[in-house]
């Protein structure tokens, strides 16, 4: 019999036979033993005894409720329970413990769903099979990226890799906001101001040359009022396709187009499809238009047309009136509702989904609240399978990032510092190390870094960014998840170098490797949730605890030490593998890598 088959398939099922023996109904919530002494899973016995008429203390009542209620029932029926279900080659004992039956496995099979628990293959079938599109950084083309991005980037591609590792077939997209006016502000001030210069003319990087020019025009317009209006009539040239702005804007995004790409590269972070607004807004402007024939869209006094929200669920605003949503300017131009919806049909189209996923900041709320409404009134039923992931901004010390006053933690800038703070470290530690591998090291243990301490906080948090912080040994980290990666690796060759292997068949096994092994174990459910709730978080500190639970194993039994008995040493070698897989698999789901060596 398959051991890890039968833990994972039937043993709820021999447990619901023995209650219907009882009961003649089985609600069974099997799940790790929360005392490791008692047994490795445990039930409690609470519903079951309501159900057989005992004197029950069930979990849905107040606290108030439950001091009056005897549990003596609950403990006589987790015991008749426990009679019922006999030890066999993967059950080594049953106890009932109070109002739970606790259930201690053989070593040989709890220490194999160990090893299938930290294997990718395991996690495939955790989430239902469907065609998902994670929607993520969709920056403008007006400036280069900075830490909030960073944080959407981070977010984005660790929910697509948490719901591709549990078997959904995941569309990693990227929308590129690369027309409207802010593109307008930083052509013309590159017209007025910009002289024929260009990134290569600079030594710039093409989005941070660009972005200068954004923040030139917004200094200037503040006593300069023309400068707006000259801007929006480039807008409109571009929308009615004036060949000379036409190529000015494609000059200047190609510029911005090549700084972002180069930043994503960096980061690790690669898309399945891009969008681009000047695509889709011409299907929006389309869809506005459906919208009005319908009647379901309204004309303004001024020309511009607007979607009137339903006091219902939208409330009113401080005036007492509806609220509205502006789908057109009234100059005929788009805003961002009307690519939005020209995107989100475009994405159904072009893929089929079954979900759709927008990472967007939580400034944003009201608006996807509004856009999935309007797809719903529109009549695109599969609106309802639209999530906005709304993710809190990352402050500065000083208050939040303003990027028209040139006052952001630049991304390029951020990345970099990381990974020379891991040079630092690694020099310190390893002064005749070549410099290439130095740079290869830090690049892995700086970026992961940063991805960590950006993920281990839930999405809907507002927080803020120490690079100091995120590069510790100590605390929540990404580097304190490398580093037991790291020592496990170094352990596993210094024992290959005696001869000395990971146990393939498990016999003994000492008491101080429990607590890593349900660590282990739970990390498929873990996994899963963080795929059900959409928070990386929740796989990121897990990992974490895996990564803790093995530092305390390791200081707790020699590995290498006790030659005696090389069983016992072949088996904590199996141990320490089966650790350092779940470790890095995980950390591999978020998108971070690991080292042999830190």
């Amino acid at each position: 019999m398959n051991a890890i088959k039968w833990i994972i398939d039937n043993l709820t099922k021999v447990i619901s036979e023995a209650v219907i023996d009882i009961t003649d109904k089985s609600i069974i919530k099997l799940q790790t033993s929360p005392n490791p002494s008692h047994g490795d899973f445990a039930f409690g016995v609470f519903s079951v005894a309501d159900m057989a008429g005992y004197t029950s203390c069930p979990f849905d009542i107040s606290k108030e409720e439950r001091k009056k209620i005897s549990t003596a029932g609950c403990i006589k029926l987790a015991k008749e329970i426990a009679g019922l279900i006999p030890p066999d080659e993967v059950i080594e004992t049953v106890t009932a413990v109070g109002p739970f039956v606790n259930f201690k496995v053989r070593s040989s099979a709890l220490l194999n769903l160990a090893f299938a628990s930290a294997d990718h293959q395991t996690w495939r079938k955790l989430l239902p099979k469907q065609k998902t599109m994670v929607e993520f950084l969709s920056p403008n083309t007006n400036k280069p990226l900075h830490l909030g991005h960073l944080r959407n980037m981070c977010l984005g591609d660790a929910v697509a890799g948490i719901l591709a590792a549990t078997g959904q077939d995941v569309v990693k997209a990227n929308l590129i906001n690369d027309r409207g006016i802010h593109i307008s502000k930083s052509m013309l001030a590159w017209q007025l101001w910009g002289n024929n210069t260009t990134p290569e003319s600079t030594n710039k990087k093409g989005d941070h040359f660009v972005g200068d020019f954004y923040v030139r025009f917004s200094k200037a317009a503040e006593t300069d009022p023309t400068l707006m209006e000259r801007a929006q009539e480039m807008l409109l040239a571009w929308e009615a396709s004036d060949p000379e702005i036409i190529a000015l804007w494609q000059k200047m995004n190609g510029w911005v187009m090549n700084g972002f790409n180069q930043t994503c590269s960096n980061l690790g972070v690669q898309f399945d499809k891009v969008y681009y607004e000047s695509d889709t807004f011409r299907l929006g402007k389309d869809i506005v238009e459906h919208g009005i024939q319908l009647g379901l869209f309204q004309k303004g006094e001024d020309g511009s047309i607007f979607y009137e929200l339903p006091i219902t669920k939208f409330g009113l605003n401080a005036d007492g009136k509806p609220k509205r949503t502006t789908l057109q300017r009234a100059d005929g131009t788009s805003v961002y509702m009307t690519q939005d919806l020209g995107t989100a049909v475009m994405k159904v189209t072009d893929y089929g989904l079954n979900r759709s996923i927008y990472v967007v900041g939580s400034e944003q709320d009201h608006h996807f609240k509004s856009l999935f409404f309007i797809l719903k009134q529109l009549g695109y039923e599969w609106a309802d399978n639209c999530h906005h992931l709304s993710y809190g901004m990352v402050n500065l010390p000083e208050g939040k990032m303003k990027s028209r006053e040139g006052t952001v933690v630049d991304a390029d800038d951020l990345m970099m510092d990381m990974v020379e703070m891991a040079k630092e470290a690694i020099t310190t530690k390893h002064p005749d190390l070549k410099l290439d591998e130095v740079t290869r090291r830090a690049e892995i243990i700086g970026l992961g870094a940063l991805k960590f301490y950006l993920l281990v906080a839930p999405p809907a948090n507002t927080m803020a960014f120490d690079p100091t912080k995120s590069i510790s040994f100590d605390g929540i980290t990404g580097p304190y998840c490398q580093y037991a990666v790291a020592r496990a690796r170094s352990i596993l060759r210094k024992a290959a170098e005696k001869n000395l292997f990971p146990a393939t068949d498990w016999t003994k096994f000492d008491v101080e490797g429990w607590a890593l092994v349900h660590q282990i174990i739970e990390l498929p459910n873990k996994i899963k949730e963080a795929g059900d709730k959409l928070d990386p978080s929740i796989l990121a500190r897990h990992i974490f605890e895996i990564a803790k639970a093995f530092n305390q194993y390791y200081r707790a039994v020699p590995i290498l030490s006790d030659r005696d008995d090389a069983p016992l040493t072949e088996q904590r070698l199996a141990m320490i593998d089966v650790a350092q897989n779940a470790v890095a698999n995980g950390l591999s789901i978020l998108g971070i890598g690991t080292v042999e060596e830190m």
